[in-house]
């Protein structure tokens, strides 16, 4: 997915559902019900709030939102995704009903406020390892259900996606070689059965295994959870048996310190799980003018 692939309706609509069930619970917004006329009218607009500003995700959802809520509202992009937001900058307008913008204040915001805060994230990742010409991909340590606009914001941030679940990636990891007997056993097992178009992707961490993964010619090896130093080597070790035929890819508790000396080593890509787990929320309010 690049970010010329917005997220279409049909992909999330059962997560608008949720959201709005949550927050409606069957019986509406009480509060607009009995204090707001049904056909009052309002203009509003959703501004970043964040002093260092960040990076917008999720836009389009507000007229998803709108559409599965019924609302005769006139919704206006001023920004558009992976674009960058200085503080007080408006995202977007509405006008209509004053009872469903009240309505779906709160909803649009948790998505904007989640969405934008891994592209954020993601963008302080990805602008340090662009120098290098190392990709910042996402993993699968992401929240329940949103994986689909998680994976999304990475994109909007300038990452990239790892394989989306279990079902599109082969990626051979400790468990699977502890059941399997060992990195060779597991790959001359599964090179024999996979498609050819799959790539095999093989954990190691340490030189044993590293020396197995080698000599199985695994397509992808990723150093996991290593020293600098140990990364560096073995990075100087897979050039010189396999060339740069072979990708090398970094992971396990990856943070911005020392990122830059991670990117020096010679490696391909970088997989942070942090970047959706962990990313702050980015603050969004929705104003009445």
């Amino acid at each position: 997915m690049n970010i010329t692939d917005k997220i279409n309706k049909y992909e999330i609509t059962s997560l608008i559902k949720a959201a709005m069930s949550e927050d409606l619970g069957g019986y509406g917004d009480v509060t607009s019900k009995f204090l707001i006329p049904k056909e009052n009218k309002s203009s509003a607009f959703i501004i970043c709030k964040e002093q260092n500003g960040a990076v917008l995700s999720g836009i389009d959802i507000g007229r998803y939102i709108i559409e599965e809520l019924g609302g005769n509202i006139e919704f206006s992009k001023i920004k558009n995704d992976s674009e960058n937001l200085n503080y007080l900058d408006k995202v977007c307008t509405m006008n209509g009903s004053t009872r469903i913008l009240l309505v779906m204040e709160r909803i649009y915001l948790n998505f904007l406020q989640h969405m934008s805060g891994i592209a954020t994230y993601t963008k302080k990742f990805s602008s340090i390892a662009s120098e290098y010409n190392v990709k910042i991909t996402d993993t699968r340590k992401t929240k329940p259900g949103l994986r689909k606009i998680e994976k999304y914001a990475v994109i909007c941030g300038g990452g990239f996606n790892h394989r989306f679940g279990l079902f599109d990636g082969i990626l051979i990891k400790d468990n699977h070689i502890f059941a399997a007997g060992g990195i060779k056993k597991a790959i001359d097992k599964i090179r024999n059965r996979v498609p050819h178009q799959l790539k095999i992707e093989v954990e190691v961490k340490d030189w044993k295994e590293l020396g197995e993964a080698i000599k199985s010619n695994a397509d992808i090896i990723m150093l996991d959870n290593m020293e600098v130093s140990m990364i560096k080597e073995s990075v100087a070790v897979i050039r010189e048996s396999l060339g740069t035929g072979c990708k090398i890819e970094v992971s396990g508790g990856i943070s911005l310190t020392g990122l830059e000396e991670i990117c020096k080593t010679g490696i391909d890509i970088i997989s942070v799980g942090a970047i959706t787990h962990s990313a702050p929320a980015v603050d969004f309010s929705l104003e009445f003018e």
